[in-house]
């Protein structure tokens, strides 16, 4: 039984490249594949040359007047020859056993369609299927309840709303209920010809009532209703002439799915056959269908709905649950829109041809609703503006209300967008904060104390410090992240200098001057460097790129960095070439002086020598946005054994890791800085420094003194986690060491280091370090703080 795979292709050599792969490697092998180019790069299109020996491979073009998804597809069902069509799109990537598993679903009882599960997923699949290697064991777990999710009826029941305000008609749900307990008994532990025959009619329609309410009703939105991971018998698709409709752009897959639903009872779900759906993490640059930003989509959406409602029966139970998502849009998407948005299209023109749409509806539906829903739909029938405005009002402000009392953020969000940004903005007032308020450091610091020191009271200086006891010198104002005084300065400052990035909902004022520090020179690839993102925030780049857009300028420590930040951030604004304030320190003539007193005042004994061990994150080991895992590789008994008469070490993790390190065992040998406010003043008492991927290395170079890099995990982070801007393995300045005892060694003999890795420490100065000359400071202030 041969399966046709139809496959859109518009643009993404990348992303291609794993759907063919994922193809290549099914365990079901009588395929026929069908790639339809929607004007792609002739380039991108070569690698389909690559797989023609590896699977049974077709390319087709659409004609020039012709263009989507939609028209692509039809043409793919015109050229099929295959049993059964499959529709993959090809961003995304199959398990090597899903066309075998819905085949074998087919052909138990001849069924017309047979859909699988879809699996969501950020990441490419080399990365997706490896760590569904390192979980297997929990993947196991999440497949067999996956298999089992129907067990529990009350689960489809959607949320704990009252039965008086169900939302997508109750009673059709409490029907479902009754089918969902005879159809898990029956095809778990029953077989279906030991069966009587008014029980497998129970069973049949229990069956297309599930598909129901997995394809249309438990779909999010309209858009969801899709057509991938769903085999469809080809005599049935051509005897029906279903077809895309080739004027929707966004969703042409709704009708389709839903004509092939209404037109069969010979429907079985498959939940062990796998589709992983690929999100794109670049939605700047290369957005999916759901991430494009178009003013017509409403439009498209309309017409979604009336292109369906010709293609299935009126009053059937299908078309109950698409009204019911139409009503669930308009009450949850669009009735916010009539007070929130500018454009006054939402509340006279699109308001009307929704409520046309509405008023066309089953009646029974509309009867059915209850609560906040069935208050607002019956005004949008009516056509009253004024009540739908008071009837939105009313929920939207109750909600909001309901926020502030459980979240003090959200009363301070609040008071921010409504109260404090409508007060003047202080042009004299500065906002400073380093590493989201975590201490009083870096760049910050050191523009703070220039201005201070040189500009005395010139202007109003605001500190964001959450921990207690902070020392900061000269005259300021303190106040804690996310408290009022927070939201407040926030709003009011005419001066932003912060070193990470603010929070995506600040609202950039006319005439407020942001200057972002940033951290460091980069190793680890950033922002729109990066082909994949592994972290906690998987809609980085989205985040980045709105934050960026704030910033006026960008510090940069070297031409490097300059030309890099630029990319990477995809920044037009001014790049201060001035080199980091932070490293000032790092070349004041004093610096002697002030290592004694930073030395002194943490009990370091002065005839040691000091280590400094200062790691990074690692992307994929986290407890939660901005909150990584970190588990030290470092055997501190062997250093002590080995070290300790000699040296002392002192462990400093990135602010980002929530794991706290215990030393008390090594007291005397190894403390935990990782508190220490400002790293720049550890660089001074370290003879040595031990890094992985941190940007600290950079830094340091500038007190040419030997440094170790502990890359224990190398392979994985190159290659897979985050990719670096420079060579590692012939840039560094240093050894890389992947065990305790190299680490040891190569400390017992750093002469012999320092002088092997003399020469590429002057290249790499001379890149890096060679627009530091203490000044740094003074050059921004002079840049940024004009009258």
């Amino acid at each position: 039984m041969k399966v046709s795979i139809i496959i859109p292709y518009h643009k993404g050599e990348a992303y291609l490249r794993d759907c063919l792969d994922s193809l290549a490697e099914q365990t079901y092998r009588d395929l026929e594949v069908i790639v339809v180019s929607d004007h792609a790069p002739q380039k991108d299109l070569e690698c389909i040359s690559e797989y023609k020996d590896l699977i049974p491979i077709k390319l087709y073009h659409l004609d020039d007047n012709k263009t989507g998804v939609a028209a692509a597809r039809n043409m793919g069902l015109d050229v099929a020859t295959g049993d059964y069509i499959y529709f993959l799109d090809s961003d995304d990537y199959l398990y090597e056993n899903t066309i075998e598993e819905l085949v074998n679903g087919a052909l138990e009882k001849d069924d017309d369609i047979v859909y699988g599960k879809k699996k969501p997923t950020w990441f490419k699949r080399s990365i997706y299927f490896m760590r569904l290697q390192e979980q297997q064991e929990a993947q196991d777990q999440e497949l067999e309840s996956e298999e089992n999710e129907l067990e529990d009826p009350e689960l489809m029941m959607e949320g704990d709303q009252n039965d008086s305000d169900k939302g997508e008609g109750y009673e059709i749900l409490k029907q479902d209920k009754e089918y969902l307990d005879k159809l898990v008994k029956s095809e778990e532990y029953i077989n279906e010809d030991e069966l009587t025959e008014e029980e497998r009619q129970l069973l049949k329609e229990a069956r297309i009532r599930i598909a129901y309410r997995i394809l249309v009703s438990k779909r999010k939105g309209v858009r969801n209703i899709s057509v991938l991971n769903i085999l469809f018998k080809r005599s049935f698709i051509e005897e029906n002439r279903i077809r895309f409709p080739e004027n929707l752009k966004y969703f042409s897959d709704t009708p389709f799915l839903m004509e092939a639903l209404s037109k069969t009872e010979r429907i079985k779900k498959k939940f062990t056959a796998l589709y992983v759906k690929r999100k794109h993490n670049d939605a700047i640059n290369f957005p999916s269908l759901s991430q494009i930003k178009d003013p017509n989509r409403f439009y498209e959406f309309i017409d979604a709905y009336y292109e369906t409602e010709k293609r299935i029966p009126k009053n059937s139970d299908l078309m109950i649950r698409f009204e019911h998502k139409y009503i669930t849009y308009y009450a949850k998407l669009y009735a916010p829109r009539l007070k929130r948005s500018k454009n006054d299209i939402w509340r006279k023109d699109n308001f009307i041809i929704m409520s046309k749409l509405v008023s066309g509806m089953n009646h029974e539906v509309i009867k059915s609703l209850r609560g906040y829903k069935r208050r607002i739909i019956k005004a949008l029938i009516k056509q009253d503006i004024n009540k739908s405005l008071r009837i939105v009002k009313m929920h939207l402000g109750y909600r909001k209300l309901k926020k502030i009392l459980r979240s003090k953020k959200e009363l301070g969000k609040f008071l921010y967008i409504h109260v404090f940004l409508k007060k003047p903005m202080m042009q004299n007032w500065i906002l400073f904060e380093s590493f989201f308020g975590k201490n009083y450091s870096d760049s910050p610091k050191y523009i703070y104390e220039y201005i201070s020191a040189n500009m005395p009271g010139k202007y109003k200086c605001i500190w964001i410090i959450d921990k207690k006891g902070t020392k900061i010198p000269f005259r300021h104002k303190k106040i804690k992240r996310f408290s009022l005084r927070y939201y407040y300065y926030l709003a009011r400052c005419g001066y932003m200098v912060f070193n990470s990035r603010q929070p995506v909902w600040m609202v950039k004022r006319e005439g407020n001057v942001f200057l972002q520090t940033w951290h460091g020179t980069p190793l680890k690839k950033l922002v729109f460097d990066i082909e994949d993102i592994n972290s906690a925030s998987p809609k980085y780049k989205q985040q980045v790129y709105k934050q960026s857009r704030a910033w006026d300028y960008l510090i940069a420590a070297n031409a490097f960095s300059s030309e890099t930040f630029k990319r990477c951030f995809m920044f037009d604004n001014t790049i201060l070439e001035t080199g980091y304030p932070r490293n000032d320190i790092l070349h004041s003539p004093n610096k002697d002086q002030i290592a004694a007193i930073i030395k002194n005042r943490l009990n370091i004994p002065k005839d040691k020598k000091v280590i400094l061990y200062a790691p990074t994150w690692r992307d994929d080991e986290f407890y939660d946005k901005g909150k990584y895992k970190f588990e030290l590789k470092l055997d501190l008994d062997l250093m002590k054994q080995e070290l300790g008469d000699e040296y002392v070490v002192l462990l400093r993790t990135h602010y980002f890791i929530a794991d706290s390190i215990d030393v008390q065992h090594f007291k005397g040998f190894a403390y935990n800085v990782s508190k220490y406010d400002d790293i720049s003043e550890l660089y001074l008492i370290s003879d040595i420094l031990i890094t992985d991927y941190s940007s600290v290395f950079f830094d340091y170079a500038n007190l040419k003194r030997p440094m170790l890099f502990f890359t224990y995990d190398l392979e994985k982070y190159r290659d897979v986690l985050r990719g670096f801007y420079i060579d590692i393995e012939k840039e560094v300045p240093g050894p890389l060491l992947f065990t305790t005892e190299e680490v040891v060694d190569s400390i017992k003999n750093i002469d012999l280091i320092e002088q092997k890795y003399k020469s590429r420490y002057e290249e790499f100065y001379d890149r890096f370090c060679g627009w530091e000359d203490g000044q740094a400071a003074k050059k921004v202030v002079e840049s940024v703080f004009r009258d």
